[in-house]
């Protein structure tokens, strides 16, 4: 495939106090984010932190109450189109046409971009191939599995060459082949230059692929950085000053206040 390569040195996103409300629930609260190009950015946050709503702010499927949002150095809310043409995006219900087959979903979508036929005829074999869904051209999305939807869909995002990648959860359900596929396939795009913004609630893989993180819970940004900067360290209980390596999963249990099991008693007693 050819390779990413990000035009200018602007950040690939920025927020200036963007807020969103249903009502008088605020998901989201004065959000100020910026993603560095070709970054693999984890934005992490609890249930109901505000990711998903997030997301759909950044890629133009729900709009602000209030704020800024400027994508690949363009006003969002100015040019919505030029920056959907882009980026490419995985949604967390992948919003498939599942009568059709991944070949002609592939050319549906790079037709909705604005591909040439002789372009999507040259792609779409080759993504189909790279996602290991070529073995049979006939089936349709409706009898893939979960993981060979989640799959397509990463292939869908993919085919027009965005700049820019925002996935919600493309992990969530995929077996560990699947998995491992995508986890590389996403390693290398951003080793050519595609800025990936990523969510997820496995911990362990936004460890192994992010360089940089944003947390969030309900609503408001806790912390920003590069992963191992965040990494280094957190405050040692009766120890002053002191600091100690964390993992990741560390790290986010103690920046948005999770709570652990202390002790068996703790534990349902009516479980013997």
């Amino acid at each position: 495939m050819t390779e990413f390569e990000p035009p200018n040195t602007t950040p690939a996103v920025e927020t200036f106090d963007l807020v969103r409300c249903f009502g008088d629930f605020t998901a989201v609260d004065h959000l100020n984010l910026r993603v560095g190009r070709g970054s693999f950015f984890g934005f992490l946050g609890p249930n109901g932190a505000g990711k998903s709503t997030t997301i759909k702010m950044l890629t133009g499927l729900l709009g602000p109450t209030s704020g800024k949002i400027r994508v690949l150095g363009r006003d969002l809310a100015l040019e919505t189109l030029e920056v959907k043409r882009r980026i490419g995006v995985v949604p967390e219900d992948l919003n498939l046409f599942e009568r059709l087959t991944g070949a002609e979903m592939l050319a549906f979508t790079g037709r909705m971009y604005g591909l040439r036929k002789s372009e999507i005829a040259e792609r779409a074999p080759e993504l189909l191939q790279l996602m290991d869904l070529e073995s049979e051209p006939k089936k349709l999305i409706v009898e893939y599995s979960h993981g060979m939807k989640k799959k397509l869909s990463l292939a869908c995002a993919l085919i027009h060459r965005p700049e820019m990648l925002f996935l919600d959860e493309p992990f969530e359900g995929v077996d560990a082949i699947a998995s491992r596929t995508l986890k590389d396939l996403l390693s290398r795009l951003t080793e050519r230059g595609l800025t990936v913004f990523l969510t997820s609630h496995v911990l362990e893989i936004v460890e192994r692929l992010c360089t940089d993180i944003a947390i969030i819970s309900q609503g408001k940004l806790l912390a920003a950085g590069s992963l191992d900067e965040l990494k280094k360290g957190i405050p040692v209980e009766g120890d002053g000053d002191a600091r100690r390596p964390v993992s990741l999963e560390e790290y986010f249990i103690h920046t948005v206040g999770g709570t652990r099991i202390s002790s068996e008693e703790e534990v349902l007693q009516w479980l013997g």
